[in-house]
This record gives C-alpha cells, structure tokens and sequence, in this order.
C-alpha cells in the first residue's frame, strides 16, 4: 500500500483528471451542438446536465462516506465517469449526451467530495490554504489541457471521449493501491454529528455559518461555465474559429497555475476575507476590457490569461475559508455544500449565458461576468465591514 505522501499525490492526480474531464466536456460539446444547429439557450441548458447529476448526489454522500470510507466512494465515483465517457461515441443524440453528463456529474462529484474531505480533515490550519491551493493548481491543470482536447475532433470525431476515458481509467487504477481511511478513525464527533441531525439541518447550519465562503465556489461555477460553455458559441459567432477558442480558454487555466499556490500561501497569512474581495474587484476590471476587446484574439488571451491569474483560485480558497469557518464536525457538509454551490452557478451560468446571446446578440457576453463579479466583491466588502464593526465593539 502506498504512504500517506504517495496517497496525497494519488488523491491529486484524480483531481487533475477529473478538471481534464470537466474543461473537455464543456467546449466540445457547446461546439459540436452549435454545429449541429442547437440554439444558445438549449446548448446552455444542456450544459447543466453534469452539474444537475452533482445536486441530485449531494444529500446522499456523506452516510456511504461514514459506512465505506474514502476509497470506495472514488473508486465508484471514478469508474462511473469513465464509463460514461467511452458511451459518447455510441450515439450522438442531444438527450443520450444529457444522460452521459448527468451520469459524469453523479460520478465526478462522488469522487471530488471524498478526496477533498480526506484532503481538508487531515491538513492543519497553518498550512490549508497552500494545501487546497495545491488541489486546485492540479484541477486547474486539468481543466487547462480539457479544451485542447476539441482539437482532436479534427483526426477523428470520437478521439477526444477515447483518450478522456484511457486517462481516467490510467488513475482509477492508481487508487487501488491506497489504503482506505474512515471518518470514524480520525475524528468520532463527525459520526455523532452524522448520527444526531439530517443531512438538511446540517446542511443548513453550515450555510448560516460559512455562506460568505460559498459565495466563492459559487462565483467560480459561474465564471467556468460561462468562459467554457458559453464563450465558445459567442466566440464562433462573433468570428473566431475552434482553435482559437480553445486556446483563448486554456489560457484562463494554464494562468491560474502560476498564482494558485501563492495566493493561498498570501491568504493563509493575511486572512482568506482579505483577499477574497481584492481579487473579485480586479476581475470586474478585466473582464470590462475583455468586453472592449472581444474581436481580438491577442486582447482576449492576455484579458483570459489576466483573469486567471486573479480569478482561478475562487474555488480553493472558498473552501479553504470554509475549513476556516466551521467546526470539524460539518467539514463533511461544508464540502457538499462548496461542490453545490459551485454546481448552482455552474447551472446558472451557461443558461443566462444563452439567453443574453439570444436576446441580445449585439451586447459583449462579457458584461455578464462583469455585473456577477461587482455583486460578488461589494458582498464580500460588506461582510469584512460588518466583522470589523463587531470585532471593534467587542
């Protein structure tokens, strides 16, 4: 069996497939259904199947995680997502490819949400936001190399779905040599927690708590399915071609590489509520000059590459504020609760995305994620005042 170093890195690996899945699916398919004649809307709509498959799982995770431990969640997780991938070529049908993706979103949650537990219940607060920042450097990584994946389409139709499954299937292997951990082993209040209240009284206390810290994840659901669903359609109507489009998103990823790490590092010493809003801000003015620049393939890549580096860390470190904010015990909810927010704004985004191009197809889709952004930065400044005000009078 393997260390508990070797088993981190295993556990990271899985991410990193699972981000390669993730930013495959989402400019493959838009593409390829917008070529097919599929209007904005349903293209959007469509999107949201894998992350509808991500609610649907939610309210039962974390009893098998008591029962079975780590291990079997993402092993079963793991097997679900690559066997789906390897069905895509079967059939190419717009509701057959929905059910596919709702299956990956069941399967890619299971698997996320146990090894982000077993990452966050065995990672000290000293080091969390490094740590998390490590796990999202590599789906990062993953989500990166996803959309260079619809290049392949070009050898052959049925390409990018075959290597996706062969990488996941390479790793689901992997796993099999690490020893299976329990949540009874390292901290026994989380059963009693489990056992004592529902999964919606946990679920709602954890967000009476931490909701300043889901509003993260949340936003960067949004902002990922918007640049990597909904800016494809927007991109091929405005002019761009296909590889264009992918390397516009890559950039967005491959940026976030290089700030990840450090910018959990910086939370990690000056507080995650401190960052959080400098960072949004920033992104409200990046994202207005993508808005000026849309037609330019060299405007768009430094605005992507910009905006990674600001924006790519949303969802790590909300789940690290999260870990900061909540008490063990909920550590199993608080990371439901990170992976359904993520997942409502990763539905709301490519539906209000396709409405916007419908409706108003002369208006920059950008100023969508420019409006969602402001939103964002003047909650998280308002909740820093609030904290300040009563810390002062304390």
């Amino acid at each position: 069996m393997l260390t508990n170093r070797a088993r981190f890195w295993v556990l990271i690996s899985f991410i990193m497939i699972s981000g390669f899945v993730q930013g495959m699916l989402l400019p493959l398919l838009a593409i390829i259904l917008e070529q097919t004649g599929v209007s904005s809307s349903v293209n959007g709509l469509h999107a949201t199947g894998l992350y509808i498959g991500v609610l649907v799982a939610s309210p039962f995770m974390e009893k098998p995680l008591q029962k079975f431990g780590y291990k079997p969640l993402i092993l079963f997780g793991g097997a679900m997502v690559f066997g789906a991938l390897t069905l895509f070529p079967l059939w190419q049908n717009i509701w057959f490819w929905f059910v596919l993706r709702f299956i990956i979103g069941i399967g890619d949650h299971m698997l996320s949400f146990a090894t982000q537990t077993w990452i966050t219940s065995t990672t000290t607060q000293k080091n969390r936001g490094r740590t998390i920042a490590i796990y999202g450097l590599f789906f990062s990584l993953g989500f990166s190399l996803g959309p260079l994946m619809a290049q392949l389409v070009s050898l052959h139709e049925h390409m990018p779905f075959i290597t996706a499954a062969f990488l996941c299937f390479g790793v689901w292997l992997i796993v099999w040599f690490v020893r299976n951990d329990y949540v009874t082993e390292d901290d026994t209040s989380i059963t009693v927690q489990l056992a004592a209240t529902s999964t919606l009284g946990r679920f709602i206390k954890t967000t009476k708590i931490a909701w300043i810290a889901l509003l993260a994840p949340f936003t960067y659901g949004i902002l990922e399915a918007l640049l990597h669903s909904t800016f494809p359609i927007y991109g091929l109507r405005i002019g761009h071609g296909i590889g264009r489009i992918s390397l516009i998103i890559s950039t967005f990823s491959v940026a976030t590489l290089l700030t990840q790490v450090p910018l959990g590092a910086l939370s990690d010493r000056v507080g995650r509520d401190r960052v959080l809003p400098v960072v949004t801000g920033l992104g409200v003015i990046i994202f207005l000059l993508s808005a000026q620049f849309d037609t330019y393939f060299l405007g768009l890549t430094i605005t992507f590459a910009i905006a990674g580096m600001l924006l790519g860390s949303l969802f790590s470190m909300g789940v690290s504020y999260m870990a900061d904010l909540l008490p063990r015990t909920l550590l199993p909810s608080g990371n439901i609760m990170c992976g359904i927010t993520f997942s409502i704004g990763s539905m709301i985004g490519p539906y209000l995305g396709g409405l916007i191009i419908n409706y108003f197809p002369k208006l920059s889709f950008f100023y969508i994620i420019v409006v969602v952004l402001f939103i964002i930065t003047f909650l998280f400044v308002i909740k820093k005042q609030h904290a300040l005000i009563k810390e002062k009078n304390i």
